[in-house]
């Protein structure tokens, strides 16, 4: 019994031995493939510029730091969520918003408009008999006309003849009175004075000119005539307004026309004089849709006695919608929404204690205020990212997830040409240099020189808003010599200075395009890729002055584009004259 008893012992040692043996194998075996597959998906990042995922080690294409391994830790995640590390969300100042918090909507719809004549108050001075413009005393637009101010000197053969035989039946009054009168009467129609032909019977010398008088007052508006032409009877030398009334002229979209109305109160506002508020009504809306821009006219008659608003002046103006019931209605600030030709988005943080994001297709209504209404796509209590969006869409296409340009989530290249790719296709703000950038700390010369050429962009724009494309070649040259003034040499750091030189190569290169052309839907083209390059630099070293970044999402054929402004008021360069209040705010540089 002893022997046996030594004999189970040894096997229960040797099978306790080799558990403990093959486990350990197993469990280094299972250590060792992880081990693997984790090193074959290992990413990695830029700890300055988080937006970079490449598959290997290696330096920043931004910066040059050494690249970390990116947090892995993706559990629970469905496929089109992603995951923002603490550093990323610190530096992309995500800010969320839980749909069902908004106590307060604003009501008020804000419109882009422009002064105008009052069209109801517009005059016609005409010519009376055909003639040869010798003189003309009025030749500018803007000029004060009083009732019965000498206009301009005219020769007529007409009046000529028309002397002679008026003094013919003079002589033969007494036997002929109604051959007389008949011959006098021409000349009151003409509008030629009574002492004028007084004076020429008198000396019995025919006038080879006549000193023309204006039978209306006001400012002249339109000259249609110059010395040397010919008058007809009946047609316009110029026309004159009255600018004690003027109207405010304002496109609303087609998709809001059913919310304004004749007598709706609207506070006016204009650049110059923002802070005083002008009460007016709605007078008129228009009730033919405009076919190419899809807007209506609105108008609203303003007084004017004082001469401060000036035909053609920008002014905005708010109207308060009143909404019989705003239950069931979803409204989410405007800077939430991510615009893509047919398509709007939004990014919403699908897990409440970790940054775990997803976009989110959305169908919006009216705008109101800073706020859209949502019609589908959102429910209560979902949380929203109202700051942040585009950066957590670079993000989202960096990793193949589904994003505002990448419907079906495909993976991104990254690297210098993988961003530059990104860039062209999506008509974005430089990615590659600025999505997560923080401010280069550069000399206040160089930030100086920098506005200067930023005054220079603001030039340019407005000659793309008035649709003059000479102008634009003129703005453009002046840019670009003062593009080349900056001083390379106040940049003491090497980051800095790289990261110029590549911005002022393409800078250079889209301002040198616009130079060149005078196809303004070419310089509007090149204006969009100079636009995004000059937002990049001042992002990155700032100009110590407020920046609007505004975007259309119906330019470049309904892919969006992007521009900066000095103002807040919407005045759109891709569309100028035909669609000129299209966009809105989507940054703030400060």
């Amino acid at each position: 019994m002893k022997k046996y008893a030594i004999y189970i012992g040894i096997l229960a040692i040797g099978l306790l031995l080799g558990w403990l043996l093959f486990s350990n194998s197993s469990n280094n075996e299972k250590t060792h493939n992880h081990d693997d597959i984790s090193q074959s998906n290992q990413m990695w990042t830029c700890s300055m510029h988080p937006q970079i995922l490449q598959p290997e080690s290696g330096d920043c294409p931004i910066c040059g730091m050494d690249l970390v391994p990116v947090e892995t830790n993706e559990d629970g995640l469905t496929a089109n969520q992603f995951k923002l590390t603490a550093n990323a969300m610190a530096l992309a100042n995500v800010q969320t918003l839980i749909i069902g918090n908004i106590d307060k909507v604003d009501n008020s719809i804000l419109l882009s408009g422009k002064i105008g004549i009052n069209m109801d108050e517009i005059a016609t001075q005409p010519a009376h008999f055909d003639g040869r413009v010798e003189k003309l005393f009025i030749t500018s637009r803007g000029e004060k006309v009083e009732k019965r101010q000498a206009i301009g000197v005219v020769y007529s053969p007409e009046l000529v003849n028309a002397q002679q035989e008026l003094i013919t039946a003079y002589k033969i009054r007494e036997s002929q009175p109604k051959l007389y009168e008949a011959v006098r009467n021409k000349f009151k129609n003409w509008k030629i004075d009574e002492s004028v032909l007084d004076e020429v019977l008198k000396t019995g010398k025919v006038k080879t000119q006549f000193t023309i008088h204006s039978h209306v007052s006001g400012i002249v508006s339109e000259i249609n005539t110059t010395v040397g032409s010919h008058i007809l009877d009946g047609h316009p030398i110029f026309k004159v307004t009255d600018l004690s009334t003027v109207w405010a002229n304002f496109d609303i979209y087609e998709n809001q026309v059913n919310m304004f109305h004749n007598g709706q109160n609207i506070l006016i506002n204009s650049n110059i004089n923002p802070g005083k508020k002008i009460k007016g009504k709605v007078s008129f809306i228009d009730p033919i849709l405009d076919s190419k821009t899809r807007t209506v006219k609105l108008r609203v008659i303003l007084n004017n006695k004082n001469d401060e608003l000036k035909p053609g002046m920008f002014v905005e103006g708010r109207i308060n919608i009143v909404r019989s019931d705003n239950k069931g209605v979803i409204n989410i600030p405007s800077t939430a929404v991510l615009w893509t030709g047919e398509r709007s988005v939004v990014y919403i943080k699908t897990k409440s204690e970790e940054p775990v994001f997803e976009m989110r297709s959305i169908s919006i209504g009216n705008k109101r205020g800073d706020q859209y209404e949502v019609k589908n796509g959102l429910n209560d209590g979902d949380e929203i990212v109202t700051n942040g969006a585009f950066t957590l869409d670079a993000a989202a296409q960096l990793q193949g997830k589904k994003s505002m340009m990448n419907k079906e989530g495909r993976k991104t290249i990254t690297g210098h040409s993988g961003h530059h790719g990104m860039r062209e296709a999506t008509s974005k703000p430089n990615d590659d240099l600025t999505i997560l950038n923080p401010r280069i700390k550069v000399s206040a010369n160089f930030q100086n020189q920098l506005k200067t050429v930023f005054n220079d962009y603001i030039n340019l724009k407005d000659a793309l808003i008035e649709d003059d494309s000479n102008k634009v070649v003129e703005e453009s040259k002046k840019f670009l010599e003062n593009l080349n003034q900056i001083d390379m040499k106040l940049l003491t750091v090497n980051k800095a200075h790289s990261l110029w030189m590549k911005l002022k190569k393409e800078i250079e290169s889209s301002g040198n395009l616009i130079s060149t052309t005078t196809d303004i839907k070419e310089q509007r083209n090149y204006f969009k890729h100079l636009s995004s390059n000059l937002t990049s630099a001042i992002q990155i070293f700032g100009i110590n002055e407020k920046v609007y970044n505004q975007f259309c999402p119906m330019a470049d054929n309904d892919k969006g584009a992007y521009w900066l402004s000095k103002e807040e008021i919407v005045l759109n360069p891709y569309f100028g004259k035909a669609m000129i209040t299209c966009g809105e705010v989507k940054q703030i540089i400060e």
